[in-house]
């Protein structure tokens, strides 16, 4: 499947209506929104019920549960518009959710015979008739049902028009309810198949999957394996400027730490440098034994090129990390290699692995990640997974990662990802684009585009064939979620808006993940292959879980393949050389290349 995504600006307004806030802010709930309500709600649970108990919850105990000016809140503050004529609200509800929304029969909503399917979905239509005025609608339920419902309005008098306005959320998008057209903004090529005569023509509210997610208590409670304490942990490295003369490091705490600095050194000096950190306070509602943390950030710089330093961080009455290093990007040219993971997916199969990779080889420059670091982006108990599992490589090796569809969970954007990293912000200036998801660096002789597949295909061309131009590197890498050549879906708009660049300025080789096997394409140039790394571009994708595909068609582009993972792959780069070895778990090497220019 293909996906899109509301714009960060969509995204960030939403947080807060829909429960799922990056923050807490320091202000007095009141009953005026879902968000303030299920925020007391669950505050109220974890005071009331053991945690073996809320694992029991049902729709009946919340309902129970809940005031009735709660209840009201819920029934009425999902959605919410005005209409200047008297209309019909079409509610389209999946017919496989188990339990019906709490409000839907009371507010007089009737369930008819009519059917609306998409290519994935049966829904049966619920209807009733408003006057002029404002209309108000309730949440999808406390259970967590992915194809939420959606609405279309018509006008209950034929040939009349309704016009709708004063819309919440504001960023609410509207469009015309018809065969072909989409409902889920994260699946946009889910569209529907089967619209009654009758409704065809009403305004269509459409919507994301990522709304199941703003009441959810049913079977919705979490632990994290490794709650946060006063003593940093989750240390971690990346590059937001020069990778010669600056790092960047993150780390996490509990929220009683309010402060953060990084304590540094060159080796072999006595001269202790410090740099203060910026504060974020995370929040993940459903997380019982941790719902808050503390991450912090520093930047380093002004250091020196080709020098190892020694480092801890901390606070100023507080715990240290125990010492690690960091080694800056030298001033002349120097071959330099670096590791790159497919699809990780917080597993400790690939952790087992990763750990094996510093040890095997200690000289890389950095690591990357092509997409789905974890598998629910927005489960902060899956980011803590990820950083146990990998024992701290990245605290020693920078991270330079690219989001997947993973990562960016339900088309509620990639939040939690973005506060986990620092990288450079210069990607494309386009509302539609996030900062730091799509992104650009050099080191050494490579240029390294960094594209967030996620993110609309067309709003990055214009910036990538801007980075291809300028660069006057000898070596370019593009690293993106979404493989262009896979027989297990067909993303034309990557290979026409992206590869038709790569072909133009000749980049070397492209790294994706995402449909869970390795491969490594022949040389491809206008979408055929040609006989040397010369005249085209190599494709590869990589997967870091154990995996295995049982339908394998014949890809005549393919070089070579295999139907299970996981692998790494290990890049050395010496002036005009590349080598390129691929390992699976056991450190045998399955598949490798030279490139001489």
């Amino acid at each position: 499947m293909k996906f899109s995504f509301f714009s960060p600006t969509f995204v960030a307004s939403s947080l807060f209506l829909f429960g799922l806030s990056a923050c807490q802010k320091d202000s007095t709930p009141t009953d005026t929104t879902v968000k303030t309500v299920m925020d007391g709600a669950v505050t109220r649970l974890y005071d009331t019920l053991k945690p073996e108990q809320l694992d029991t919850i049902s729709q009946s105990y919340v309902l129970s549960f809940l005031t009735e000016a709660e209840k009201n809140v819920l029934a009425t503050q999902y959605l919410t518009f005005e209409v200047d004529t008297p209309a019909t609200v079409s509610l389209m509800r999946h017919q496989d959710q188990k339990v019906l929304p709490f409000w839907l029969e009371d507010s007089g909503f009737k369930k008819t015979d009519l059917i609306v399917k998409n290519e994935e979905f049966t829904y049966e239509v619920w209807q009733k008739n408003v006057d002029a005025g404002k209309v108000e609608l309730g949440i999808n339920g406390f259970d967590k049902h992915r194809p939420v419902y959606f609405i279309s309005v018509g006008a209950q008098k034929p040939g009349e028009k309704v016009r709708i306005s004063n819309v919440s959320p504001a960023q609410q998008t509207l469009d015309t309810l018809r065969i072909g057209a989409f409902t889920y903004h994260d699946w946009s090529d889910l569209t529907l198949t089967d619209v009654p005569e009758s409704l065809r023509g009403q305004t269509l509210f459409q919507t994301i999957r990522g709304r199941a997610r703003e009441a959810h208590l049913i079977g919705a409670f979490r632990k994290t394996a490794t709650p946060s304490s006063e003593k940093p942990d989750q240390v971690l490295l990346t590059w937001s400027g020069d990778p010669s003369r600056s790092v960047d490091l993150q780390w996490r705490t509990s929220p009683s730490v309010s402060d953060g600095l990084v304590k540094y050194w060159e080796t072999g000096s006595n001269d202790t440098l410090s740099a203060t950190a910026t504060v974020f306070k995370m929040e993940d509602r459903l997380l019982q034994n941790d719902r808050y943390v503390n991450r912090f950030t520093a930047q380093l710089s002004g250091l020196k090129p080709g020098s190892t330093y020694g480092y801890q961080v901390g606070s100023k009455t507080g715990l240290w990390s125990n010492p690690a290093t960091f080694q800056t990007q030298a001033a002349s040219p120097e071959a330099f290699s670096f590791i790159w993971f497919g699809d990780t997916h917080k597993s400790p199969d690939w952790g087992a692995m990763a750990q094996q990779t510093l040890q095997r080889h200690p000289e890389i420059a950095f690591y990357s990640i092509a997409g789905d670091l974890v598998s629910t982006g927005l489960h902060r108990d899956e980011w803590d997974d990820l950083w146990q599992h990998s024992g701290g490589i990245f605290r020693q090796k920078p991270l330079m990662p690219i989001p997947g569809n993973h990562d960016s969970q339900d088309g509620l954007g990639a939040w939690m990802y973005q506060e986990m990293f620092s990288l450079p912000k210069n990607g494309p200036q386009k509302p539609d684009v996030p900062a730091e998801q799509t992104y650009a660096f050099t080191y050494q002789n490579a240029l390294f585009l960094m594209i967030d597949a996620t993110s609309p295909t067309e709003s990055q061309t214009a910036w990538i064939k801007e980075q291809l131009s300028r660069s006057k590197a000898v070596w370019k890498f593009a690293f993106f979620h979404f493989p262009p050549y896979t027989f297990e879906e067909d993303y034309t708009d990557i290979r026409k808006e992206w590869c038709s660049l790569f072909d133009q300025y000749h980049v070397d080789m492209v790294m994706s993940g995402h449909v869970h096997y390795y491969q490594r394409t022949k040389p491809m140039f206008a979408e055929k292959p040609v006989s040397s790394p010369a005249q085209g571009t190599i494709y590869t994708i990589s997967i870091g879980i154990p995996s295995d595909h049982k339908v394998w068609p014949d890809a005549d582009y393919a070089q070579i393949r295999y139907k299970n993972g996981p692998f790494y792959q290990h890049m050395k780069i010496d002036g005009k050389t590349l080598v390129y070895t691929v390992y699976d778990k056991d450190g045998q090497v399955k598949d490798a290349l030279k490139i001489t220019k």
